[in-house]
């Protein structure tokens, strides 16, 4: 294979139909993440079991296509009406909003459309320069050193959950629990069935994927729904986003480095789009000679979060085509695609599927370029779903839970275990536990156990004589063990801060509340 035919290689699989798919999937992408309460996360994950008599590439792209543009579209509610679409658009309000509400919320969207196409594109050129490099060192991996980056990956995503790391270590164990379920991969010995033919197979990873993050957010929902506010005052306004063009060479620095800072914490698995908008925003209020001015609508203060936001796409889709570990929750939900496919993510994919992977990269640079020529137009149509009650909206996703559950197998029992797992992350959203490390867990848990029984047999009970032989020597190996404990130790050394949909409240926008208030509520 030459050094461009992973590049051009795809073209050959993007037909009519795939990118009408692309398409329609950016487009969805958009109207849910301009709903407030919708996350790209919760529609992935409904939409995974409808692509199942999809074709392969058809299914991945139309899915990349929706967390594409749902990282896009929450800004457009959050400079409309103050409240963010998806948690990855918190600081976008911030300017966007007080933008907006002097009469230029077409230029608010216009550049947080260009910032988020800017950002997208330049992850996508990250993804496809460093992914292969990272998975032909990757390839050389063995049974340790491959058991030490899924730890790694698992510790990772513990310690940048929001809450506590006690919390998300103890969600992460939960999750490995209920991998072991079914059969052991070694011996073939059924364990934790409790006599039910249904668990001898495991639990369902796409089944408990769509009840942890599609039922429990709408049983969330439902709880916080409130009488019907009036999100149409500014729709009317959403005129001349193209003006937006004449300021991307002044905003140059800005939109280069946030777009940085969001490829590099995409990539840190757990740690997505939120982390990215906040670190960014944050990191141009410290540089920028107008910093004083952010928070009252300052085109750069839009660009920044946004750039980085959507530049986490690229970054989390590093770490799952390297090396099979997801970057965010998005990634995490797409790997139940790439099973249901019998696609394997990681490494092998370069030398197995070389053709999904250039198709996956031209699919995500196509994505990002739809979202231009949607989002700039249409921006102010989409926003008129806004007025949507969200007691109809509840409804009909619920449904589409149960009945995309059901699709997969036919099976009722599938449909139960949604169910019981929506109950269990709506318990968890309420006890502040995080939800991914469960998702991360029951990804990497069976390939965890595998790899360490697989090097525990052939150290013939010389365990700790192996490691740190396998340590003092393979320098990979010693990077994972020091990066695991850093990780795990990081809390007793240093306080650490959490950043989360839930430590930002932002107003609502009812006639006996000024709408440009916004007010930090920092979790003691």
């Amino acid at each position: 294979m030459g050094s461009f035919d992973l590049y051009l290689m795809g073209w050959q699989l993007i037909d009519p139909q795939v990118f009408l798919m692309i398409f329609l999937g950016t487009l969805l992408g958009i109207i849910v993440g301009a709903l407030p309460g919708l996350t790209a996360t919760m529609a992935v994950s409904i939409i995974v079991p409808l692509t199942y008599k999809m074709s392969p590439v058809v299914s991945i792209l139309m899915l990349l296509g929706v967390y594409c543009g749902g990282n896009y579209g929450g800004s457009i509610s959050a400079c409309l009406i103050n409240i963010p679409g998806t948690p990855s658009a918190i600081m976008t309000g911030l300017d966007g909003h007080p933008l907006a509400r002097r009469g230029k919320a077409g230029l608010a969207i216009g550049m947080a459309t260009l910032a988020s196409v800017i950002g997208g594109l330049f992850s996508v050129f990250i993804l496809s320069v460093f992914s292969p490099i990272i998975a032909n060192i990757a390839l050389k991996f063995k049974s340790l050193e491959i058991f030490g980056v899924a730890l790694f990956g698992l510790s990772v995503i513990a310690y940048v959950s929001p809450g506590s790391t006690l919390k998300g270590i103890m969600a992460g164990f939960f999750g490995l629990l209920v991998a072991t379920i079914g059969f052991d991969p070694t011996i073939g010995v059924s364990r934790f069935g409790f006599g039910s033919t249904n668990l001898l197979g495991g639990i369902d990873f796409v089944s408990a994927m769509i009840g942890l993050f599609g039922m429990s957010e709408m049983l969330a929902n439902i709880e916080k729904t409130k009488k019907e506010r009036d999100f149409g005052f500014l729709q009317e306004k959403v005129t001349k986003t193209w003006g937006a063009l004449k300021y991307i060479r002044k905003l140059k620095a800005v939109l280069l480095r946030s777009s940085i800072v969001g490829v590099i914490i995409g990539a840190i698995p757990g740690a997505g789009g939120t982390i990215a908008a906040i670190t960014a925003y944050g990191l141009q209020k410290k540089v920028s000679k107008y910093s004083h001015l952010m928070g009252q609508g300052t085109l750069e203060g839009i660009a920044a979060p946004e750039a980085a936001n959507n530049a986490c796409t690229g970054g989390a889709m590093t770490p799952l085509l390297s090396l099979g570990i997801p970057g965010d929750a998005v990634t995490a939900v797409l790997i139940g695609a790439f099973i249901i496919h019998g696609i394997v993510p990681g490494p092998m994919m370069y030398t197995t599927n070389p053709d999904m992977v250039s198709a996956i990269f031209i699919g995500m640079l196509l994505a990002n370029i739809i979202i231009l020529f949607i989002g700039m137009p249409g921006a102010k149509y989409i926003s008129k779903l806004l007025k949507i009650p969200s007691q109809i909206l509840n409804a009909l996703i619920i449904a589409l839970c149960i009945i995309g559950t059901f699709a997969i197998k036919n099976s009722l029992f599938d449909t139960c275990v949604m169910l019981t797992f929506g109950g269990i992350g709506y318990l968890l959203s309420k006890a502040k536990v995080p939800k991914a490390p469960i998702v991360l867990a029951l990804i990497l848990g069976p390939m965890m156990e595998e790899n360490l029984r697989r090097w525990a047999a052939l150290a013939e009970g010389k365990y700790w004589t192996e490691f740190v032989n396998a340590v003092l020597t393979n320098p990979v190996t010693l990077s994972m063990a020091l990066a695991t404990l850093a990780v795990l130790l990081a809390p007793i050394i240093m306080k650490k801060k959490h950043f989360s949909e839930d430590d930002i409240q932002f107003t609502s926008t009812a006639s006996d509340i000024d709408p440009n208030d916004i007010i930090f509520a920092e979790k003691k």
